[in-house]
């Protein structure tokens, strides 16, 4: 089938099913710490306070997912098939999300979050090899931002729709002769199974294995990650670096997280408009990443990662200083705002520009174990940002973003020294007031 617009129509399916499970996947972040607040759940604490255990319930996702992430890949290039993995993962997000509805108890809550968070290795580097299989040398940096935009509208969208879905309930459905009502929590996790259903079926029945020779490499998974450059002509593993300027990324982005009371205290606002700023830098993704892996494919990913990089320093950094600098009639949260946005749009420039490098830089064989290292490495920063945050804080609240401004700093030198271009650009970067 032709691509469309350099998009191969698998990639754009792919993208459209993991939008659809993002929705519902995300609808969680919001649901259940209201759910854990409500007299729906009870039971032994083993001595841990409810916002420990709120906190636990959302984090433990990424922590499960991440570290299973380089064995999950492998596996699917082992068997050189993918497709098998995304079906399985998204089975058990649809039966993890229905069970909610009937759990009761704390630890029914945590079990069904880590069942999650092992769908969620089986679905992300999968998935994401996937779009590097189908995806040529021409078009990896198009087909990883469309993927990841789709992606991302799923992940913004869900936590939008899922405060008025609980608040509106409970709900009536008449059947029959009779009437089921449902709670706003139960409609909510209802809701979350069937759009991982609907995933399971749009990958079931639009996405075929790409033809590609099982890997028959004998080396685990983490014996497959290099920390260091094989070929002995720069210090770093390419990839590796790369993993670890994504995970810095990472964290630039999620120290936000944890801040909401103090944000909200110190600019002077309600929660409504720090969700607001949260989903700024998600909205930034959404519009420029496909435009952005797009222009890779013609002007190379390394100049873009390096920029967008650097601009993640300022980005990050300014955002410890908003409150009190209000410029004009712009206030302080409009500014904050401003800065998630800008930073979303450095992150653009990294994120699916890596994922495309990576991809050029895989042998074909084993883009599930060399992609896994980056899906992973963001997995950790995303993980790790709310918990530097929450103790950095006790310093001043412009500590924790000068610490990720610094580590995005340090992205930058890693870029420069450790990240080259496997494939010439085909166009120059056109360079303003240059005569031609």
């Amino acid at each position: 089938m032709r691509d469309l617009f350099g998009v191969n129509p698998q990639v754009l399916a792919l993208a459209l099913a993991r939008m659809s499970e993002s929705v519902g996947n995300s609808f969680l972040i919001v649901v259940l710490p209201l759910f854990i607040a409500s007299d729906f759940v009870s039971g032994a604490t083993f001595g841990l306070t409810e916002v420990f255990i709120t906190g636990l319930v959302l984090s433990i996702f990424g922590l499960i997912n991440s570290p299973l992430q380089p064995f999950t890949g492998k596996l699917s290039d082992r068997t050189g098939r993918r497709k098998i993995f995304v079906l399985f993962g998204l089975t058990l997000i649809a039966v993890a999300s229905f069970a909610y509805s009937l759990a009761s108890a704390y630890w029914h809550l945590i079990f069904l979050r880590v069942l999650q968070g092992i769908a969620g290795a089986f679905i992300i580097p999968t998935t994401v090899a996937l779009v590097n299989d189908l995806a040529s040398e021409g078009n990896r940096g198009g087909n990883m931002g469309t993927y990841n935009t789709f992606r991302l509208v799923g992940f913004g969208v869900g936590p939008i729709a899922a405060g008025g879905v609980v608040a509106a309930g409970p709900y009536s459905i008449p059947i029959g002769a009779t009437t089921l009502t449902l709670t706003g929590f139960d409609a909510a996790f209802y809701l979350a199974a069937s759009t991982a259903t609907l995933a399971f079926f749009l990958v079931l029945a639009l996405i075929r294995d790409p033809d590609i020779e099982p890997s028959d490499s004998d080396e685990s998974a983490l014996s497959g990650i290099d920390v260091f450059d094989q070929t002995g002509t720069q210090l770093l593993d390419p990839v590796f670096a790369l993993g670890v300027v994504s995970f810095f990324m990472a964290v630039g982005i999620a120290v936000f997280a944890t801040l909401g009371e103090i944000v909200n205290s110190q600019l002077n606002q309600g929660p409504e408009m720090f969700g607001l700023q949260f989903a700024a830098f998600v909205l930034a993704q959404i519009f420029l990443q496909a435009p952005i892996g797009r222009a890779t494919d013609f002007y190379g990913r390394k100049a873009f990662i390096l920029t967008g990089t650097i601009l993640l320093v300022p980005t990050t950094l300014v955002q410890g200083f908003v409150p009190g600098v209000s410029i004009g009639i712009v206030s302080d949260s409009w500014l904050m705002f401003s800065a998630r946005f800008l930073q979303g749009a450095a992150g653009a420039m990294v994120f699916a520009p890596a994922l495309a490098l990576a991809g050029d830089i895989a042998p074909a064989d084993e883009s599930g174990s060399t992609l896994s290292v980056l899906t992973m490495a963001f997995g950790f920063g995303v993980a790790a940002g709310p918990l530097l945050s929450g103790i950095l804080v006790a310093w001043g609240f412009a500590v924790p973003f000068a610490f990720a401004a610094l580590l995005a700093g340090v992205g930058v030198a890693i870029v420069l020294t450790q990240v080259e271009e496997v494939n010439p650009p085909r166009r120059a970067i056109p360079v303003v007031g240059r005569v031609t």
